[in-house]
């Protein structure tokens, strides 16, 4: 079965993220697929909401598959997160309103897609977060941070960051990044097929506006960080921490 599934469900294109073995972390091809998606919605007329929806109960999207950094070094790094930036763009840019429906893991770039939605419905066991300052020692790139900061704030994503901590599903609806609050997967489903009916009858040129304007705010001026992400992904650190994953070991950190 497909590592992405998309199907048409009437005004509805619902991607899901199927590797449930893997908490739905995600591959190269699976990132170019909902590259590909957001293209679907954007040119069928017919298509008025894009819901993105993790497969197993347990995950969302758990971050990237680790084995996909082996031998990366700083160019690597540049041009990973720049594929990252153009994947999470095309989302936040599709034309039609995006729903990410979350139960479970909703960790790195799965907290960036989901963040690059437009709206966010999660159960009450989800939790939150990118903690790559305990794991993998890399960073994000100057448009993700930028993107997640729009929404929890400066003082919340250091918090999240620094600490390495994953945010509750009630922490993340009370910061205003998770729209509505299920108490499980059946609420889920209750709460999506409500949010998905209301905004398949809603203006479409109203809501594409509305996207618009938003995010021609939030990239305005916005700076260049290639230089930090050469330096992180091109490090000692970064390189080690990839084998101590795949070894299952914890990392020793050194700085350089």
């Amino acid at each position: 079965m497909s590592e992405l599934l998309v199907e048409r469900d009437g005004p509805v294109l619902r991607v899901t993220f199927n590797r449930p073995q893997a908490y739905n972390a995600l591959t190269f091809a699976m990132y170019e697929g909902l590259h590909d998606a957001c293209g679907t919605a954007d040119d069928d007329p017919d298509i008025r909401v894009l819901v993105l929806r993790g497969a197993g109960g347990n995950a969302f999207v758990s971050g990237t598959d680790i084995a996909q950094f082996a031998g990366f070094d700083g160019a690597d790094g540049v041009a990973y997160e720049e594929r990252i930036t153009r994947i999470v763009r095309r989302l936040e840019d599709t034309a039609v309103p995006t729903v990410a429906a979350v139960d479970g893991y909703c960790i790195g770039g799965g907290l960036a897609l989901a963040a690059a939605c437009d709206l966010r419905i999660a159960t009450s066991p989800s939790r939150f977060g990118v903690p790559i300052a305990r794991t993998l020692g890399n960073c994000l790139s100057m448009d993700t941070i930028a993107l997640v900061e729009s929404h929890l704030g400066r003082s919340r994503t250091l918090d999240m960051l620094l600490r390495a901590r994953l945010l509750t599903a009630a922490e993340a609806h009370a910061a205003g990044f998770v729209t509505q609050l299920a108490e499980d997967a059946a609420g889920l489903d209750k709460a999506l097929a409500g949010t998905v009916e209301a905004l398949a009858s809603h203006a479409p040129l109203t809501m594409w506006a509305t996207k618009q304007m938003l995010t021609r705010l939030r990239r305005a001026g916005l700076p260049g960080g290639d230089d930090v992400v050469e330096r992180v992904y091109g490090s000692g650190d970064f390189q080690a921490a990839v084998a101590a994953f795949a070894a299952k070991e914890r990392p020793t950190w050194k700085g350089e």
